[in-house]
């Protein structure tokens, strides 16, 4: 491995981030370095996202009933409390004053319960929610520190340090995995032959019966999947009961006994594994393109224990469906990244292959799990080369130089970059990410956005023209004469 050194005072120069390693794990060029302390060319220099915590608070802020109390110095309270009203929390967040001498006389217990007693105070509080960030983390702060309940309200602790969970993504996870094990905890019952095992549902009344023939979704969706997904199970005999994340804390407390739970974004691994251990079917994947969607159905079928025929011939039809509007947007021959933070890059990119377009680099900032393996399988086999996990912005500009694609679908950094290359770009989270994606009604209207955007290429290439002035010619390879 390439020695590699920081100057004095830890300033992090352009020459220093130039050197990282590669995604593919090839070493970097050598480059002359000033003098100071030693570190992996592989390692982070640059932050490449605000604090992850944001995802928690997203989620727990927009929950009806639930109030925050952040424990944490007051840096990151200012800092994570101002982009939190940024999206719309429209909430206060309750937090103590804890400081340097707080910290050393030792009373992070003691400041994280005086928070949560106020956020107690908040009219129509069901739930409140204390957010351990990194100080709290590091001074000790535990759950069973805090109690159960405070002026009768129930107490989590949702533990999002940015030492140990590196995106927003996975800070969702965390938040509503905080929630289901507080109310969607595994019940134990005792079969005939003197097995423990978990029970999934309360009773055999007309509610039960019928909840055990829905699904909830697992990921963050905005409104038109849910309804469309809704619409194709009722076809099933079926229904979607929610969606998590809910602003409406009784959808947590369903979680347990509805008949599956299909988690449709790969980075809810701690919320799977508490329903996994509550007894509660797992449906992984989603139904993204005709193969997906197809095999969606089918395992929702399967899931629930709904007629054979008819699923496949929901199935079947949603296939042909999706197969139709591909044949009509076609984007064969087009070259695409896919690089965001979001969580589900591997959907979309999934959904630009079975349209047609090669997909050679997928980046996101999330971690590589059991639950992304089956989608980097099926994208390798069909000629993605490199799909990187909790990736950086200088990875992302390097694939530029390597692949040359015709759109760039990327962070806003990556899209300006691309722009001033004379690329098509757009920023993934709020042009993709926001948009219906799931069965063939999400399938028609994300592939035209993308064909849109294709054809806006002579445009971006003029405008780097205009600043820059013509390209220069590429080198064109040398003849050989093999006959001689």
């Amino acid at each position: 491995m390439t020695n590699m050194t920081v100057p004095e005072g830890n300033l992090i120069t352009p020459e220093i981030i130039g050197v990282r390693g590669t995604s593919s794990g090839n070493p970097a060029p050598e480059t002359p370095l000033p003098k100071g302390h030693s570190v992996s060319p592989d390692y982070n220099l640059t932050p490449q996202t605000m604090c992850p915590a944001f995802g928690s608070l997203r989620v727990l802020t927009r929950i009806d009933g639930v109030q925050t109390a952040m424990v944490t110095d007051t840096g990151c309270l200012y800092g994570l409390t101002f982009v939190t009203h940024f999206y719309a929390a429209r909430k206060s967040i309750a937090a103590p004053a804890f400081g340097t001498k707080e910290l050393v006389a030792g009373n992070v217990a003691e400041a994280a319960i005086a928070a949560c007693v106020e956020a107690s105070k908040v009219p129509g509080t069901k739930l409140i929610a204390a957010i351990s960030l990194c100080v709290a983390e590091t001074a000790g702060l535990t759950e069973e520190m805090l109690p159960p309940q405070i002026n009768g309200i129930d107490v989590i602790l949702v533990r999002v340090p940015a030492y140990a969970i590196h995106s927003h993504p996975e800070a969702k996870d965390v938040a509503i995995n905080a929630i289901l094990k507080k109310y969607a905890p595994p019940r134990m019952e005792t079969t005939a032959e003197g097995v423990e095992k978990p029970m999934t549902y309360d009773g055999s009344n007309a509610e039960e019966e019928e909840l055990r023939r829905k699904v909830i979704m697992l990921g963050e969706l905005f409104p038109a999947d849910p309804i469309s997904v809704d619409t194709v199970l009722k076809r099933l005999g079926s229904g979607l009961a929610a969606t998590l994340p809910s602003r409406n804390l009784d959808d947590y407390k369903l979680a347990r006994r509805v008949g599956a739970i299909a988690a449709v974004h790969p980075f809810y691994s701690g919320s799977v594994a508490t329903l996994r251990a509550a007894g509660v079917p797992i449906i992984t994947g989603a139904p993204v393109g005709p193969e997906a969607s197809y095999n969606w159905i089918k395992a929702v079928g399967a899931a629930l224990r709904l007629d054979p025929a008819l699923t496949e011939q929901v199935a079947s039809e949603e296939r042909e469906k999706c197969r139709a509007i591909l044949q009509r947007f076609s984007l064969k021959g087009r070259r695409i990244h896919v690089c965001g933070y979001e969580g589900n890059e591997l959907l979309y990119a999934r959904l630009l292959v079975e349209a047609g377009a090669e997909v050679p680099y997928i980046s996101t900032s999330i971690q590589k799990s059991l639950y992304t393996a089956a989608d980097e399988a099926w994208l390798k086999a069909r000629g993605t080369r490199e799909i990187v996990y909790q990736k950086t912005l200088e990875q992302d500009i390097r694939a530029l130089d390597v692949y040359k694609p015709d759109l760039v679908l990327g962070t806003t950094p990556l899209s300006a970059e691309a722009k001033q290359r004379g690329i098509p770009a757009m920023y993934y989270t709020n042009m993709l990410s926001v948009r219906p994606l799931f069965l063939s009604a999400g399938l028609a209207g994300t592939i035209q956005l993308i064909q849109e955007a294709l054809e806006r290429a002579p445009r971006y290439e003029w405008m780097r023209e205009f600043f820059e002035g013509p390209r220069a010619p590429e080198p064109q390879a040398a003849v050989m004469n093999t006959l001689d």
